[in-house]
């Protein structure tokens, strides 16, 4: 979907007007609702920082406003081939049915890939047995990776962080070493 409609379904899912949302954003007077119906319809597209706050004001992630153009049959197939392009998904058959699947020739695409996908299917097979409600199931959707408790993500700590443990563990080793041969010589 383009923003504009995203934008739309989202302020109707909170039950606010354009008027209202365009208000909480800092539009004044006519203003407010005139902007949102321009953003709304696509003759402006707002800055990302704009963005920003209207998916803290929907409480979802940025990214779940800003999803490709998947309007139209053929925007939705362009979608689907950049995806082939970038993650390696495939289409293919079984059973009769056409079904999309990961390619494994790239195994680090493909295991991160197949961990997010993993951790929907987790959450849908959820709602389909009545451990979850649709409305956090879309919570799960609409904030994803925020809520995604699968455990299939680790946390890496950054460089500067693993430097430092590297180096500490370096002079230790250095210390046990210098330790190691004192005891030898006695």
């Amino acid at each position: 979907m383009a923003i504009g409609k995203r934008i739309r379904f989202f302020r109707n899912r909170k039950g606010m007007t354009q008027k209202q949302l365009g208000e909480i954003l800092g539009f004044l007077g006519k203003t407010s609702d005139v902007r949102m119906a321009q953003y709304e319809t696509e003759a402006r597209t707002p800055k990302h920082d704009l963005v920003k706050e209207m998916a803290n004001i929907f409480d979802v992630s940025t990214q779940a406003l800003t999803v490709p153009d998947i309007d139209t049959y053929t925007g939705l197939m362009h979608t689907l081939f950049a995806l082939e392009d970038m993650y390696g998904l495939k289409i293919g058959e079984i059973d009769g049915e056409i079904c999309l699947r990961l390619d494994k020739s790239d195994y680090s695409t493909y295991t991160s890939m197949f961990d997010m996908f993993h951790a929907w299917q987790e959450q849908a097979a959820k709602l389909e047995q009545g451990e979850i409600t649709k409305e956090e199931y879309d919570q799960w959707r609409y904030k994803y990776p925020e809520l995604d408790t699968s455990k299939h993500w680790a946390k890496v700590p950054s460089q500067a962080v693993s430097d430092m443990l590297m180096e500490e563990f370096q002079k230790i080793e250095k210390e046990e070493k210098k330790t190691s041969k004192k005891k030898k010589q006695k």
